[in-house]
């Protein structure tokens, strides 16, 4: 292949790579539901008091990521927490994929560019905006990436049944938290863009990629739409977030 004025664009179509996830880990027997949590306070909650039991691990130089199973309705449910960030939230998924899962729902908060949204207001991300790095390598350069719309559906099945609003929209997935400045976010909410977070653009790609379904639900966390950031206390809201795991672990038995 030829080099461009700019690396991030040299997508590679070859399916296999030298380092390949499938010839790493072995296919085990493994939930094929899966839910992505960022919640850790709501993984211990389940780990503690003995719902879950541990069936796996992902190792990184952070130490070991556990990957947990539960039974719910009379049906296995894997779950785990993928990190922060774009390219180790990837490989958590990729890892994920080896072992035999394949039908997963993201729960997750993220920063809101509307002030209107308030904080534990769900959102839907129909497609992320790419200003990311990892989900280049999956998929051929283009400004966004969708959700899987299987899983999309499952999840507003899943909110309307329980009667909880929600919006549905598009999310900015950026590498660089420390750089969403007032014109980068005019920028994007001029796009359309409700919500700004780090990982949904890659899980989308991967997914893609990979040929299995993933949908992701988010929460308004801290503000950013206003004249100064708003941090909102986002992350100390523990029932909105138990309540968002086992909407999207209802919603993933669903696929």
């Amino acid at each position: 292949m030829k080099p461009k004025n700019f690396p991030i664009l040299e997508y590679d179509a070859t399916r296999e790579a030298i380092i390949e996830p499938g010839k790493l880990i072995k296919t085990m027997d493994i939930a094929e539901h899966c839910v992505i949590c960022f919640f850790q306070d709501v993984i211990d909650d389940l780990v503690e008091s003995d719902r879950a039991k541990q069936v796996a691990a992902s190792k990184s130089e952070m130490g070991e990521h556990p990957i947990y199973e539960l039974e719910m309705d009379g049906q296995r449910l894997a779950f785990f927490h993928p990190g922060i960030g774009g390219p180790l939230a990837a490989g958590m998924l990729e890892e994920s994929i080896a072992r035999g899962n394949r039908k997963f729902i993201v729960c997750g908060g993220a920063g809101v560019l509307n002030s209107d949204i308030a904080v534990g207001h769900v959102v839907v991300p129909l497609s992320a905006l790419r200003d990311d790095g990892t989900s280049y390598h999956y998929l051929p350069p283009a400004r966004e990436v969708h959700a899987l719309p299987e899983a999309v559906t499952a999840i507003e099945r899943t909110l309307e049944r329980h009667k909880i609003p929600y919006v549905v929209g598009k999310t900015w997935t950026t590498d660089a938290f420390y750089r969403e400045t007032p014109q980068k976010v005019q920028l994007r909410r001029d796009e359309g863009c409700l919500t700004v977070e780090m990982e949904a653009a890659a899980f989308f790609a991967v997914a893609r990629f990979r040929q299995v379904i993933l949908g992701q639900i988010l929460y308004g966390g801290d503000d950013l739409g206003g004249a100064e950031w708003d941090f909102r206390d986002w992350n100390h809201h523990s029932s909105v977030r138990e309540t968002l795991f086992w909407l999207a672990a209802e919603a993933c038995l669903m696929l």
